[in-house]
């Protein structure tokens, strides 16, 4: 008891009330979302690597099969900070990184923030974040890609779901595909959100390309793999029912408490 108070004070102060309760936060639609894919991949024997968000050109075009005069670069608006340096446009050069320091077999994926130079609007935005992931080892093949992302789909989306693959382009893989789910808005009856199509892209992906793997001195004979990345936003929207990007960045309460 201080010395200043009287016997009468401490009379009043009763230790058997409760504590006052503190407020407490949850996390973000975005985190909780990339925290599930994560344990999905976990289970089925990836491990998780970062990367940072400031790379080369080399690592983020040149060693995934972007000459410097290609037009796929064009597929990407970057935020170049100077001539050799910019905001990455995707977590894919976390890849290459990873393969310079290791051997096969190598099971990964890779989430991350990246950053492109596009206009903000319900469908886009300047910084997004993603999943990539990689496995190369000896004779691996187009069936044990299929085979991992419809097992992550069926985890993630519902056993029910429908799902296709079409084909694709992106120049750190060959043959490349995107997959397509049915809408869960419409249930594949077509609506606004889908185009009226009934599917929904939830992921591109494909074999890694033999340059690729020339890059980080791999022999492309003797090593084979597939690689895939996922859109997280798209992925959270997609599964919770938000039609507008921009929702998961503006920190409104109303909007974060429906996700506790």
């Amino acid at each position: 008891r201080h010395p200043d108070r009287g016997a009468r004070g401490a009379a009043h102060l009763d230790l058997t009330l409760p504590g006052r309760a503190m407020p407490v936060g949850h996390q973000h639609i975005v985190t909780k979302t990339i925290d599930e894919i994560k344990t999905i991949f976990k289970a089925m024997g990836f491990s998780v690597a970062t990367g940072p968000e400031i790379e080369t050109d080399w690592y983020n075009f040149q060693a995934l099969n972007f000459p410097p005069d290609h037009p796929a670069r064009d597929m990407q608006d970057t935020f170049f900070i100077d001539d050799t340096r910019l905001l990455r446009t995707h977590t894919t050069p976390v890849q290459i990184r990873v393969m310079e320091q290791r051997t096969p077999p190598i099971r990964i994926i890779m989430p991350g923030r990246v950053f492109r130079n596009e206009v903000i609007s319900a469908r886009s935005h300047v910084q997004f974040h993603q999943v990539d992931g990689l496995f190369c080892d000896a004779h691996v093949t187009f069936a044990d890609l299929k085979g991992t992302l419809v097992a992550f789909a069926k985890r993630y989306y519902g056993s029910a779901l429908k799902y296709r693959f079409r084909p694709s382009f992106f120049p750190f893989t060959e043959p490349s595909a995107e997959m397509d789910i049915t809408c869960y808005l419409c249930a594949g009856k077509g609506c606004r959100v889908c185009k009226q199509s009934g599917w929904l892209e939830i992921l591109g992906c494909g074999m890694v390309d033999p340059n690729v793997f020339r890059a980080v001195g791999y022999d492309p004979d003797a090593v084979s793999g597939y690689a895939f990345g996922i859109g997280i936003e798209r992925t959270a929207m997609l599964r919770h029912g938000v039609d507008d990007i921009r929702l998961l960045f503006e920190n409104d309460l109303r909007v974060n408490r429906q996700f506790i």
